[in-house]
């Protein structure tokens, strides 16, 4: 069988949820289209309420489309829903942890699941791998909340799915936790797993993700490689170390200045409407005494919130 180009497509894909208890019927998808290359690494970001989770539960078969499309690694979800269940594993974000089991025996029940022959699992591989086989033995309840975790995506791999959901995998989990869990998913993917990324964290999107599509108000409101989707904006920011502290930011109309807590003044411009020589000559005509000085480029917390939130956001953050 020929691989899928897109490891998972949607087509005019629409969630509405039925009025109930006086409250009106509420659109949480209003037509998503999006396609999710097969070996890639694809964030899906947007603020709380976008409808992220309901269209990872649509995917899970946790949730019933209203109408649309979707297929998951060529397998239809309505036509072939097991087969489609089959080629994906989710790690959810709520932590649900089989308390009175052991790791190995969490494991190997969810293998059981998927119908995986006792002679196929990989139990201790994926222990190993997520740094869990010191505590294959201990009962889940004696797990640090970042062991759960690590536990929870080894659950969803037991089944050697194509596709990968991680639904904000690293919510509440320490630095050094965060670095080896992203250490192991960038592995997955380069065996050739397609991960699919929920994060808060936009440094980890911006690091991780080879195409990021931004959801707001249950529709697409970018889909694109990250690289390209940083060019949305052409605000860049002047950073001027003052050679005589300054007591609070001058005002440099039309640029947008700030003070930051280091004592650098931050000084934001349109790339298309000044230059950074007019920039400095604002500066200097205000009498700010330049010892040194850098540019910065936007970053992916930028576009989001100029795409989320509106431009006026997103020009208060240089």
């Amino acid at each position: 069988m020929d691989l899928p180009e897109y490891a998972i497509e949607a087509k005019n894909l629409v969630k509405t949820y039925p009025a109930q208890r006086g409250a009106p019927a509420m659109q949480a998808l209003k037509g998503i289209d999006l396609k999710i290359p097969r070996g890639s690494i694809f964030g899906l970001l947007g603020p709380n309420g976008a409808g992220k989770s309901t269209f990872i539960n649509i995917l899970a078969g946790l949730c019933k489309k209203t109408s649309g499309q979707v297929t998951i690694w060529g397998r239809d979800i309505d036509h072939r829903p097991r087969d489609a269940r089959a080629a994906i594993g989710v790690v959810p974000q709520e932590i649900a942890a089989d308390f009175f089991f052991t790791p190995r025996e969490s494991l190997d029940v969810q293998a059981g699941m998927y119908g995986v022959p006792r002679k196929d699992r990989i139990t201790d591989e994926l222990l190993s791998a997520l740094g869990l086989a010191d505590k294959a033995n201990a009962y889940v309840r004696q797990l640090s909340g970042g062991m759960r975790r690590r536990l929870m995506v080894a659950k969803a791999m037991v089944h050697n799915p194509p596709v990968l959901i991680l639904d904000e995998p690293t919510a509440g989990v320490d630095v050094e936790l965060r670095r080896q869990l992203w250490d192991y998913v960038v592995n997955l993917n380069r065996q050739g797993v397609t991960i699919l990324l929920t994060t808060h964290y936009l440094e980890e999107a911006e690091e991780l993700c080879d195409v990021i599509a931004i959801v707001n108000h249950g529709q697409v409101v970018a889909c694109e490689p990250t690289s390209s989707l940083l060019t949305h904006l052409d605000t860049r920011a002047v950073v001027i170390t003052p050679g005589e502290p300054l007591a609070s930011a001058p005002a440099l109309p039309p640029f947008e200045t700030r003070l930051r807590p280091t004592g650098e003044l931050a000084i934001s411009f349109k790339t298309h409407e000044a230059s950074v020589e007019q920039v400095l000559a604002a500066a200097r005509g205000a009498g700010v005494q330049i010892r040194d000085l850098r540019t910065e480029e936007p970053d992916l917390e930028d576009v989001f919130l100029a795409l989320t939130y509106g431009a006026d956001a997103a020009a208060g953050a240089p």
